[in-house]
């Protein structure tokens, strides 16, 4: 059984749940597009005047496609920007509700549920750690669910990848990668989007055993 703290110690946590769940489906279905828009770049081939971006400051015209490719991967970045938001959210609420029922304060202080996401190194383990931790204060002896792990492991890959979530290039600079090998963008926006899939299971697992308690 759950530890049964009295139910006026938790916040409700389904409504933000709901809303990192559509976030999520959202940011999944954006950087869907982006990878099919990225293999019509590829299939078209690079125009004859060459790549957008024509060394030392000087950019030919787009075509369409490439003007495309642009506004969809402006809208991908801004439901990323909305999906981290809203997951955020729900997990700072989540990591409340954990302590509550164990009755321990957690592992990592509140301000690690943002800087555990951006400062290197602890990227990379941090953000798992917390999610985890809540899952275990929520449901001691439970086994944590895979798709924890499958979310984390794919998020790196998108992470680390260099072509994934931290594009070190412009969205120019990318239209040329996928000119010339498309199959690296790809791996890493399939990665991306499978975290965001495994992230909901995550959502619905932990939001499931808080409703329990």
């Amino acid at each position: 059984m759950i530890d049964h703290t009295p139910h006026s110690a938790l916040l409700p946590v389904r409504g933000r749940a709901a809303w990192a769940t559509g976030a999520l489906v959202l940011a999944a279905a954006a950087w869907t597009a982006r990878a099919g828009w990225q293999l019509r770049l590829a299939s078209v081939g690079q125009p004859a005047s060459g790549p957008p971006d024509q060394g030392d400051g000087r950019h030919r015209v787009l075509t369409g496609l490439e003007d495309a490719y642009h506004l969809v991967a402006a809208f991908a970045d801004a439901l990323t920007v909305l999906c981290a938001l809203t997951f955020l959210a729900w997990l700072l609420r989540v990591r409340d509700n954990a302590r509550a029922l164990s009755g321990s304060p957690p592992r990592y202080g509140w301000p690690w549920v943002y800087a555990g996401w951006i400062l290197p190194i602890a990227d990379l383990w941090i953000p798992r750690g917390i999610v985890a931790d809540a899952y275990r204060a929520t449901a001691p002896g439970r086994r944590l669910p895979a798709c924890v792990n499958w979310w984390w492991g794919l998020w790196l890959v998108g992470l680390i990848s260099g072509v994934g979530l931290m594009y070190a290039d412009s969205t120019d600079d990318v239209i040329a990668r996928a000119y010339g090998n498309v199959t690296p963008l790809l791996v890493a926006d399939a990665a991306v989007v499978g975290a965001a899939v495994a992230a909901v299971l995550v959502v619905r697992a932990l939001t499931a055993m808080q409703e329990e308690a």
